[in-house]
């Protein structure tokens, strides 16, 4: 008997995140149904490169617009429905945060600090690409001072 073969499903997503007083902050987003705390992404859309697909998904989901950073932070998998997906991860520094956006009455969003923010997400390797984006911040704060 053959092995069903599965397609990994391409998205996207970005890490929205702000300095506020020499500290890291970055905004979390609920799943629609409120039960998990998690990053705006998406499937990339036909004619869109990754990046702006994810500043897009960026948009409809949490409300934040900025210029995404096109250098891919890492990437990683994760399984939905019988469906494997593998989501390409971007920076977005946030210049503007709207209140009235497309998925605005659907979930919820916070900004934490992001030691507690990388505490509430329960990906082990969304994790990962969260602290590699923490380590690198705080590297390049104290080369800068």
């Amino acid at each position: 008997m053959r092995r069903k073969v599965n397609k990994v499903l391409k998205q996207s997503g970005v890490i929205p995140y702000r300095e506020r007083d020499g500290k890291i902050e970055i905004l979390l987003i609920t799943t629609r149904d409120r039960q998990e705390w998690v990053i705006p992404k998406g499937g990339i859309v036909n004619g869109m490169t990754p990046p702006a697909s994810a500043a897009k998904e960026a948009w409809e989901e949490a409300g934040v617009i900025g210029q995404v950073d096109g250098n891919e932070l890492g990437t990683y998998k994760y399984r939905k429905r019988g469906k494997i997906y593998r989501v390409k991860m971007y920076l977005l520094p946030v210049e503007n945060l709207s209140d009235c956006y497309p998925e605005a009455n659907k979930r919820y969003r916070r900004w934490l600090d992001a030691k507690q923010a990388i505490k509430l997400i329960k990906k082990d390797s969304l994790k990962r690409i969260l602290k590699g984006f923490l380590q690198t911040k705080l590297h390049s704060c104290a080369l800068s001072l």
